[in-house]
């Protein structure tokens, strides 16, 4: 009702109750405004912990986010790599890309660049980033189609080890062809779909079981909030 559209109600309830820097503050500041005024497509703290473990358990140094949507995810894997690790988030819409891109800055992430993906204008957004947490976070702004194919000689990423989905689930099954096709995923990577179930994404999950190359695990997990 105010006109003020629903990403950026919330990025203004983070500016007013996050501590800016601490990944983890901003992360439950984002709970606590899905679960109390609005919901949103985050991966939320259950999810959020089965992301942590995974992290922990492989410590990947390449990182590839499809979906960045509001940050969330981005601030989540971010604080979970290690010292020296580099995370690059494709956001698919513009508009949440722009609120994504206050949201890691206000988590402290240091940036070098951030891109607006295929054909767009590199831009020249620099963050300041807090010294507890030395990942680098690249945010790219375009189609998913459109900046896989571009990943290694526009933004440097020879291999991803670590793959998380979180986007459009009937993208999933392509995106994952795109990887595979531009040898983007590094030997033993491990490629994480979250909602793969519902609301489901049947035609990647069947070719991730009956493929070959992938062994399939399912995490059990309530909605988001």
């Amino acid at each position: 009702l105010s006109g003020v559209p629903r990403e950026h109600r919330a990025f203004q309830y983070l500016l007013a109750h996050a501590v800016p820097g601490d990944p983890r503050h901003i992360l439950s500041t984002f709970d606590r405004w899905s679960c109390r005024h609005e919901h949103l497509s985050c991966v939320g703290p259950v999810k959020g912990r089965i992301v942590e473990r995974l992290l922990a358990e492989r410590a990947p140094r390449r990182v590839l986010e499809l979906g960045t949507h509001l940050g969330y995810g981005a601030v989540l894997l971010a604080a979970g790599l290690p010292p020296g690790a580099r995370l690059y988030t494709v956001a698919v819409e513009p508009r949440h890309g722009a609120v994504a891109e206050k949201v890691i800055r206000l988590a402290g992430f240091d940036e070098r660049t951030v891109s607006t993906g295929a054909g767009g204008t590199p831009g020249g957004t620099r963050y300041g980033g807090a010294e507890q947490y030395l990942a680098q976070v690249e945010l790219i702004v375009g189609p998913t189609d459109a900046v896989i194919p571009r990943l290694r000689q526009h933004h440097g990423l020879a291999q991803a080890d670590f793959v998380f989905m979180d986007h459009r689930k009937r993208w999933y099954l392509r995106d994952l062809r795109l990887l595979e096709t531009h040898r983007l995923l590094a030997p033993g990577a491990t490629v994480l779909a979250d909602n793969v179930l519902f609301p489901g994404a049947p035609h990647f999950l069947q070719y991730a079981k009956t493929c070959g190359r992938y062994r399939c695990r399912l995490h059990r997990a309530s909605l988001e909030y």
